[in-house]
Parts: structure tokens; sequence; C-alpha cells
């Protein structure tokens, strides 16, 4: 008998921010991580230009199992390698043993967010995945500074006498600070696209050859 499709229910929540901005995602359990990737710069809202990276912790180490998209200048820069994201399937990994990883984000600002398996559902017919069923608080600005960053531009908008005021409002291309609502957040707004077309994208970027289909 063939094993009915199952559905990976997660939650994403970006470590320290305030207020605190997390979403809960819903992705077919056939997922690699490269789709997993896509699905969480959706549902957060990031525009996917920096460089990103699954972290998984190893029993009796310290340090962190890493998977990522293959970069080959930088790869071969620092000498090491990193299980590809084209290939590794989240049903390899999350389940009984594994609930959680660390999924950053852009590697300068260092996003981290931690991602959270909550449990398998069954697939509902005539449903289209990934979904994103819940969540809170508007997606930071690109480039801000990561967390600490982010603070700080809520507090300077929430200050007109502050020097950087007028310049940070001309950055974010707004009229005045309550254009800015960082609780804003509608998962019905969310609009999740075709991870295979990102993947082309990806592939012609970093000089990677495809895959092989099998």
């Amino acid at each position: 008998m063939a094993q009915e499709p199952t559905i990976y229910q997660f939650k994403i929540a970006l470590n320290d921010s305030s207020p605190r901005i997390w979403r809960r995602i819903l992705v077919p359990e056939d997922y690699i991580f490269f789709e997993l990737h896509v699905a969480i710069q959706n549902a957060m809202g990031w525009y996917d230009g920096h460089l990103h990276s699954f972290d998984i912790a190893q029993k009796g180490t310290a340090r962190p199992f890493s998977i990522r998209f293959p970069d080959p200048e930088n790869d071969s820069l620092y000498g090491e390698t990193f299980p590809d994201e084209r290939v590794e399937k989240i049903a390899d990994y999350f389940g009984a043993s594994i609930k959680q990883c660390i999924y950053t984000y852009d590697f300068g600002d260092g996003w981290d967010h931690a991602i959270l398996f909550e449990r398998k559902l069954p697939k509902e017919p005539g449903v289209a995945y990934p979904q994103c069923t819940a969540g809170a608080n508007a997606c930071p600005p690109e480039n801000c500074g990561g967390v600490h960053g982010y603070k700080r531009l809520q507090r300077t908008l929430k200050n007109p006498r502050d020097p950087d005021f007028q310049d940070l409002l001309d950055w974010l291309c707004l009229d005045t600070s309550s254009d800015f609502d960082p609780l804003l957040f509608d998962a019905g707004e969310v609009a999740f696209e075709d991870p295979r077309r990102r993947l082309k994208e990806y592939e012609k970027g970093f000089g990677v050859k495809p895959l092989k289909k099998k």
C-alpha cells in the first residue's frame, strides 16, 4: 500500500528579535533543504540576496553540522565543503531524533532563525503547499545591521530629533515614520514562489552545474 503524503509543520522564529518575529509554515515531506530555504524566505519576507546555511547540532561536539548551497569560490578559498542542500532531504533529518536547527541568513548581518519541527500532518486533498498558517510582526529591512541594528532603527524612527532620522527615512524610501509598522504581518498575504525557478537562478549565479535528474 502506498504511503499517504505527509506535511511537515515548522515554526520559524528570528532569534533575539523584538517584537518577536515568527512564522508557522507547512511544507511537503519530500522537500529538500533548498526548497525549505525558499519557503522560509517567502514566509519571513526576506529578498534572498545573501548567503544562508542550515546548522544542526551534533552530539558529542560543539561544532554544528552545516548544510548549504555549493559555493565553489568560497569553499575552495577556505578549504571547506558542506552537504549540498539541493540533495539533502528534510525527512532524513527532522523527526524522531532532530527537532530543531538554526537557519542563518546573511552572514554579515547574521539573521539567525530557530527552526522548530513541530509535527507531521496528513496532506489535505486539493490543498497547495507550502502554506503559512500563522505568524507575527514584520520582517526587518535587509542590510540594517542585524537584530541590534533593527532595534536602533526602530528607536530612531520614534525620535524625529535624532540626527539620523531623515537619512533613515530616505534609506527606507518612506515619507513619514508612521509608514513603518514593525507589527504588520498577515499570513494570508504570504505568496510562495516556485523553488525550481529560484534554484536555476542560484545555479547560474554561483556557476554551479545543475544536478542530473535521476
